[in-house]
């Protein structure tokens, strides 16, 4: 098979620089690669001058930004803005001083891409904004726990709605409405909660309406209100659908906890209060604030109790009266650890 007079040509001129540099090395003449000396193959006899001050500044930058600790709150940040401050001054030095394009067009991409990042960690920060009427409940509730507002809205957004009820309106009633609907936080006014007429304690603002049989029914559906809420005032309610709530909590771990801690501690600030219908709003509010015992009764469980007591009027009346046997009945499982 015969070469073509190209390609011959292209092979002898590529090995004539080979040849010469063999050549100019001591012994290398006819010994092949063997007899060359590694030391003058691989070392540099003449090293070039400084680069300019731009380089340096590039790699300075690239330094910095390697260093910075994660402990930095926006430590992520930086290091993208400093990236991108090293890569344009690589591109300043490539363009005007080596006037090499392949360095440049390289940091032209690493400078696009920590752009893209750049803008999305700052999009991620940006200030979220909450519905004046939540604002109250995100802070008094949510903010607290290190719930983020962008997380909060996402809970707040999608399948939730907010509803009022009018001074006297039911919010559930007993023995009829069904606790498997729904799960509400108060967000203004004030309700009434009572058993077979007998006024047990009031809800307040930025307290959930219905956390007692939240908890106590996660396990066993189809069960009823055991006591009749009623609006006092003009009230306003945020109202989640129960089975969304639920679905979308099993998605989040974190936002899990929040729910299970804040419907703990609802659940207890409401035990003081039946065991002590006089606290005033101020009182109730005060109590609020203080960490809770986030004890595992169910208020359910002590009101079926009543209602399958043959002494039921009697329990009420020790309750109401504040007396040492109504007093014992919630409160012996709420022992503080302290």
């Amino acid at each position: 098979m015969s070469v073509s007079p190209e390609i011959s040509t292209m092979f002898f001129s590529t090995l004539a620089p080979l040849r010469s540099a063999m050549s100019a090395v001591p012994g290398g003449g006819g010994g092949g690669l063997g007899g060359l000396d590694p030391m003058n193959v691989t070392s540099c006899e003449d090293w070039e001058e400084a680069h300019h001050l731009l380089f340096h500044l590039g790699n300075l930058s690239l330094l910095l930004a390697l260093i910075i600790p994660t402990t930095v709150a926006l430590h992520m940040i930086l290091l993208r803005l400093l990236l991108l401050t090293g890569c344009t001054l690589f591109i300043a030095w490539a363009a005007l001083y080596r006037c090499n394009l392949d360095v440049m067009v390289w940091n032209v991409v690493f400078l696009v891409v920590n752009f893209m990042h750049l803008f999305f960690l700052v999009y991620k920060r940006r200030p979220i904004k909450i519905d004046r009427e939540l604002r109250s409940v995100y802070k008094r509730m949510f903010e607290p726990l290190h719930v983020r507002e962008a997380l909060f809205q996402r809970l707040t957004g999608q399948f939730c709605t907010i509803q009022t009820l009018k001074k006297g309106q039911v919010y559930a009633a007993e023995d009829k409405t069904s606790v498997d609907e729904r799960l509400s936080i108060l967000l203004k006014g004030k309700m009434k909660v009572s058993y077979r007429g007998h006024f047990l304690h009031n809800i307040y603002t930025n307290a959930f309406i219905d956390s007692p049989e939240f908890r106590s029914t996660e396990m066993h559906r189809g069960e009823k209100f055991q006591v009749t809420i009623m609006a006092e005032e003009n009230c306003k309610f945020l109202c989640w659908s129960r089975e969304r709530l639920t679905y979308f909590l099993e998605s989040d771990t974190f936002l899990n906890e929040v729910f299970r801690y804040l419907i703990g501690k609802d659940i207890t600030n409401k035990l003081y209060s039946l065991n002590d219908p006089t606290l005033s709003d101020k009182a109730v509010k005060k109590m609020d604030r203080q960490p809770s015992l986030c004890s595992q009764l169910s208020m359910m469980q002590m009101r079926n109790s009543m209602g399958s007591t043959s002494d039921t009027d009697d329990v009420l009346n020790q309750i109401l009266r504040g007396g040492s046997a109504g007093s014992s009945l919630p409160m012996t499982q709420l022992t503080p650890s302290d």
